[in-house]
């Protein structure tokens, strides 16, 4: 883990820059242990970093630092405070704009789609561009797809979707380039949290 000044009140903690469950595993470690921190206005993590911000009342960079090493050096987190809960999504296939395309570019049916995107347990790697937006990854290399070359104005809110190795739910109606494969009326966007685990399940 390398720490580096980003602001005058805030760093960037690098963690190993791939996307893995074991450096997305650092990463949820030491959120849940930072996030506990006096005097942390807010932190966010992503893929293989987390963005501290912090009360320059309280520390300066060398004592937020020191606080970070020290705090990151327990290795041990209670189970009651890691993330391993599963949320299952139900999900309407038949309620789609790109089932189609996902299957044609990979050379698949729509149902072997469908087989493949609801067989894997996604981890939640980053949340954003909008509040509640979990990046979910990784889908089955079989039915990585790429984006639209050109985005559409408006997403309907619960739309399923992938984009290249990435899956997500829309949770607001909102502008979006990936390809929608199905519909879900899960609406508790605010339970997603980094490192949860999660499964669609087709509605038949």
């Amino acid at each position: 883990m390398n720490i580096k000044t980003v602001s005058y009140n805030s760093v960037m903690l690098y963690f190993e820059q791939i996307i893995s469950e074991e450096v997305l595993d650092e990463v949820q470690t030491a959120y849940l242990q930072l996030k506990e921190l006096d005097g942390i206005i807010d932190i966010t993590p992503s893929y293989c970093s987390i963005l501290l911000i912090y009360d320059i009342f309280m520390y300066d960079y060398k004592s937020i630092q020191k606080v970070i090493i020290e705090r990151c050096s327990v290795e041990v987190v209670s189970d009651n405070k890691k993330s391993n809960k599963i949320i299952k999504i139900p999900t309407d296939y038949k309620n789609n704009l790109d089932l189609e395309r996902v299957a044609k570019y990979n050379n698949l049916t729509i149902d072997e789609v469908i087989t493949l995107h609801t067989q894997t347990v996604y981890r939640v790697y980053a949340i954003g561009f909008i509040v509640g937006f979990a990046y979910l990854a990784k889908v089955d290399h079989k039915i990585a797809t790429p984006r639209l070359e050109s985005p559409r104005a408006k997403i309907p809110k619960g739309s399923v979707a992938i984009a290249d190795n990435q899956t997500a739910i829309y949770p607001q109606d909102s502008a979006g380039g990936w390809n929608i494969i199905g519909h879900t009326n899960f609406n508790e966007f605010d339970r997603f949290s980094i490192g949860d685990r999660v499964k669609f399940e087709r509605i038949k």
